[in-house]
């Protein structure tokens, strides 16, 4: 009688495998799949060889708690079976006297997540064996040109996908300054713990199988995502504080990487990390993001506009002496940091595919959770604010106009409205570089430029149609109160308002006189400048006042009141000095110092407000390699660190990361450093991965939070 065919053994190939699907950086011990792209496997029997037409194999894939063929979920498909309703293809690589090897390949829309792989064996005489062949996990594959994720340039799927380090720009327009992060998205455990956080998500809690059946979709795995990074609704993976009070978790500034905080969420039974703040939400959206295959960007909009009530106007408010007040819903925050993921966007018209801007910091609410996107970078530079997701609130971000308001006696007058203070230099890091690309002409025409006024109308039309329609999209923004204007102030949307200092005809702005150290006294001055052909007698309230990076002010610590006369056409520079110890103990940690000035002139009730937003600097921290970087090999590195103040300060910290050249984040405690302190010391590493890699270092004490440093490093592959 003829015996039916018994499998032994299989060999899923994951090496060879995963080398082909661009996961080897993850692992080589278990197999990682690219949709859209055929893998092999192996499959040994016991007794005799496969016989095509004799025997059929069947191959069954299951993916959720819940596989379903009508959803997508479990998929059921033989060998060379042509014409065959499921869109998973297996066919016939080899057939030897004992082994065959098989192409399996999943169809380019295919659920992403964590499969099961059986077999069914059917041989001639009716005997059916089944056998569960292993586990394997499905990623999007931004190599296939039929995937939603498709990227057509090596150079940038290396970048936006491979790269595990990178660049967040943060400081203000005037100084930008890039800081080192470590997204780490190849590291150990990072791909179950990103595939956990879908699992943790509320879509997938209340309707697992539905949630399951939505992950062949990039924009909705955006979403899901986007959701999970912040715990506004849910036990995502980071807690926002804007407070100042970090005492019961970490100051923001001193993560250097996502992996010690997606690693700490998950060993904590995913309970939210704190702390994060804007780059922190963007940076572990990016590893989550790219270990999952979806190419992503970290964006950095400097003067990043915060309109709460969708009418394109950030209102900032200021007192009698210059000083901005807060306790206000608009913002402009000095930097915000997003993402951007590269995907089709079929539910749009033609041409709004491309790069989509996701917001992971909670901010507005969308669909009734807190995240934000996919909204078509293309739709915000149109003004195509209709378009889904959130374009109206990522549209304001970067496009808002700003109208400055003098509080004075329970009035308020408009001082001016600025058409182009909101979306400033937006800036990411370069492809295969370490140089900043401003992309700014990707969100918006020329300030100024007759397109960029028409685009705006546009979509403020677009907004009051909304509004009178009463049409909500969950991810649109409640018209909130009207803001209370005085009789005498209509605001004019349409055409900027004319400055002050054209009317007084006197122009007043700041110059720095030294770099802004941090530890160091500030020197500045105003500069004043006549334009008429009459004296003027100017005063000036001065005032200085820390900032949040979210536009929020502290009170003023520093005030003074300048008379100055100018002849006809006279220039006159107004010295200032702020002492380190009049602002030292009023320093948020984003170190940003704005100086105002309130200039009015005796015969002219028009008055004139400059500011000037300063970031304080520390020396960077300097990372030397000693010798070749080899794998497997030991290595130094020293790091060189210092003292910045003319204090002690205690609790110094130190901590080093690397991804593929230090295992796991380094804590180096230093104790107490004196005032201006130059030390060093040397870390002994293996390097564990080949190719280009960097070290993120970062010390934090009692006064200091983010003194950072880093070095790239070439290793070598073991001779």
């Amino acid at each position: 009688m003829a015996q039916g065919l018994e499998v032994a053994l299989t060999d899923l190939q994951s090496s060879r495998n995963n080398v082909q699907h661009h996961t080897e950086e993850i692992t080589v011990d278990h197999l990682l799949v690219r949709r859209g792209q055929a893998f092999n496997l192996t499959l040994y029997f016991r007794n005799r060889g496969f016989q095509p037409g004799r025997d059929n194999i069947i191959f069954v894939v299951e993916t959720g708690p819940l596989p379903d063929l009508a959803l997508g979920t479990r998929a059921v498909f033989s060998l060379a079976s042509h014409g065959s309703p499921s869109p998973w293809i297996a066919w016939l690589e080899t057939n030897g006297d004992t082994s065959t090897e098989v192409s399996l390949c999943a169809p380019p829309t295919a659920a992403v997540g964590r499969y099961l792989l059986k077999i069914h064996v059917d041989s001639f005489h009716g005997s059916v064996t089944a056998y569960q062949l292993g586990e394997f996990i499905l990623l999007f594959n931004p190599w296939c040109p039929e995937d939603a994720v498709y990227l057509d340039s090596e150079p940038q799927r290396q970048e936006y996908v491979m790269n595990d380090y990178g660049f967040i720009y943060q400081g203000n327009k005037n100084w930008i300054h890039p800081c080192p992060w470590n997204y780490g998205q190849f590291e150990e455990k990072i791909i179950d713990i990103c595939l956990q956080l879908l699992d943790k998500s509320l879509h997938f809690q209340t309707d697992p199988a539905t949630d399951c059946a939505l992950r062949g979709s990039p924009i909705y795995v955006s979403r899901v995502v986007c959701a999970m990074i912040n715990s506004n609704d849910d036990n995502g993976v980071l807690n926002g504080n804007w407070s100042e009070n970090y005492t019961d978790g970490a100051n923001p500034v001193e993560w250097t990487g996502s992996v010690a905080i997606l690693k700490q969420w998950h060993a904590t039974g995913c309970q939210p990390v704190r702390y994060g703040q804007c780059w922190v939400f963007a940076a572990v959206m990016c590893t989550v993001m790219r270990c999952l295959g979806i190419p992503t960007r970290v964006i950095t909009n400097f003067d990043s506009g915060h309109d709460t009530d969708g009418n394109l106007i950030i209102d900032e408010y200021y007192d009698n002496t210059g000083r901005i007040l807060g306790n206000k819903k608009d913002t402009i925050w000095n930097f915000h940091v997003w993402n951007e993921c590269w995907m089709a966007r079929k539910d749009l018209p033609p041409g709004y595919g491309g790069w989509q801007v996701l917001d992971a910091t909670p901010q507005e609410t969308s669909n009734g959770l807190y995240c934000c996107g996919p909204a078509s970078v293309r739709a915000i530079k149109e003004g195509e604010v209709d378009l889904n997701y959130d374009t109206p609130f990522v549209f304001s971000m970067v496009n808002a106009d700003c109208m400055s308001w003098l509080v004075q006696g329970g009035k308020e007058q408009k001082l001016h409205q600025d058409t182009s203070s909101v979306g400033n230099f937006i800036s990411t890091k370069s492809i295969q570089s370490d140089e900043r690309d401003d992309i700014t002409e990707n969100y918006k025409y020329e300030e100024g430029s007759l397109q960029e006024r028409q685009v705006f109308l546009k979509a403020l039309q677009k907004l009051k149609a909304r509004r009178f329609h009463g049409s909500q999209r969950g991810a649109e923004l409640q018209p909130s109160r009207p803001t209370p204007l005085s009789q005498d102030s209509p605001r004019s949307l349409d055409v900027p308002s004319l400055r002050p200092s054209d009317v007084v005809q006197v122009s007043l702005k700041f110059k720095m006189l030294d770099p802004p150290n941090m530890g160091w006294d500030i020197s500045f001055a105003l500069l004043a400048l006549n334009m008429s052909s009459q004296f003027k007698d100017l005063k000036v309230n001065l005032s200085a006042q820390s900032l949040l990076h979210d536009g929020n002010p502290l009170p003023p610590f520093w005030q003074d009141v300048a008379f100055i006369t100018l002849s006809p056409q006279e220039a006159k520079a107004y010295p200032c000095k702020i002492s380190y110890s009049q602002y030292s103990q009023y320093l948020s940690t984003d170190k940003l110092i704005r100086i105002s000035a309130l200039g009015e002139e005796k015969s002219n009730p028009k008055k004139i407000l400059v500011n000037k937003i300063i970031t304080l600097s520390y020396p960077s921290i300097m990372i030397n390699v000693l010798g070749a970087a080899i794998v497997n090999q030991p290595l130094s590195i020293q790091v060189i660190f210092s003292n910045p103040l003319s204090e002690h300060v205690e609790g110094c910290v130190l901590t080093v990361e690397g991804s593929g050249l230090f295992k796991k984040q380094q804590k180096i405690l230093l104790g107490v450093l004196k005032p201006q302190h130059r030390a060093s010391i040397i870390l002994e590493t293996v390097p564990f991965k080949s190719g280009q890699r960097q070290i993120q270092a970062n010390m934090r004490s009692n006064k200091f939070k983010d003194i950072k440093g880093y070095r790239n490093v070439y290793v070598d592959f073991a001779l």
